[in-house]
């Protein structure tokens, strides 16, 4: 029987990683449009489900990543860890309130269905939202913030994938252009996926260290019969 260790659950966690990683990504090109019309759909509840989900994946894998290389990150990992979490998980929030708010108010208040998704994005509308609005503003604050403080903190620790650690740290700012451009915020998202679940695999994908292998060995159990 193998003895479950600390450091393999923290491996563990970058399977975490890859998934949200992908989950991130594979969402951003079928995400329904943002549109009083899309709310009350099923593709429009499923996306979200499954951006909830994403959310807590990503969380879990940030922690291992940061469980691995703790004392390397220093206080540049820490705070990017508290940043990008915050990030995320005013993220999630505002994901509740689009899953199960929004299709309710669709007939009732299509003014703050029309007002929330305009701020989504990018385009308000004057509605009334409340703190809607500094909520928002705050996690695309953190969430951007917190993947460059992040991703440079595991650059300089260089345990992990240097190149996955630089494109999730930079992903944002080298996607920016484009999002401009083209006006699609969503593609900003691809490349920190790309990053993350890179770093997932680079943390999974480790080779146990000597300790950890007598470990193994150790509690595998007799071998019977002889030679």
């Amino acid at each position: 029987m193998v003895k479950v260790t600390a450091s393999n659950l923290i491996r563990s966690t970058g399977l975490c990683a890859v998934l949200a990683g992908l989950l991130f990504v594979v969402i951003q090109p079928i995400h329904p449009a943002d549109v009083l019309a899309s709310v009350s759909t099923d593709a429009w509840a499923v996306i979200h489900y499954v951006s909830l989900v994403m959310v807590l994946l990503f969380v879990v894998g940030l922690i291992g990543i940061y469980a691995r290389q703790v004392e390397e990150l220093g206080w540049l990992g820490l705070a990017g860890l508290i940043v990008l979490s915050l990030g995320l998980l005013l993220t999630a929030g505002l994901g509740v309130v689009e899953v199960f708010v929004l299709p309710l108010l669709v007939e009732s208040d299509p003014d703050f269905v029309n007002g929330f998704l305009g701020m989504v994005a990018g385009h308000p509308t004057g509605a009334d939202l409340g703190a809607m609005p500094a909520l928002w503003s705050a996690s695309s604050i953190c969430f951007p913030a917190g993947t460059i403080l992040f991703g440079i903190a595991n650059l300089r620790a260089g345990i992990l994938s240097r190149w996955a650690s630089g494109i999730f740290a930079f992903g944002f700012l080298v996607a920016a252009p484009v999002v401009a451009l083209l006006d699609t915020p969503r593609v900003a998202a691809v490349p920190v996926g790309i990053g993350l679940a890179w770093l997932g695999y680079s943390l999974w994908s480790e080779p146990r260290r000597p300790s950890e292998s007598m470990q193994v060995t150790a509690t595998a159990g007799p071998i019977v019969g002889g030679a």
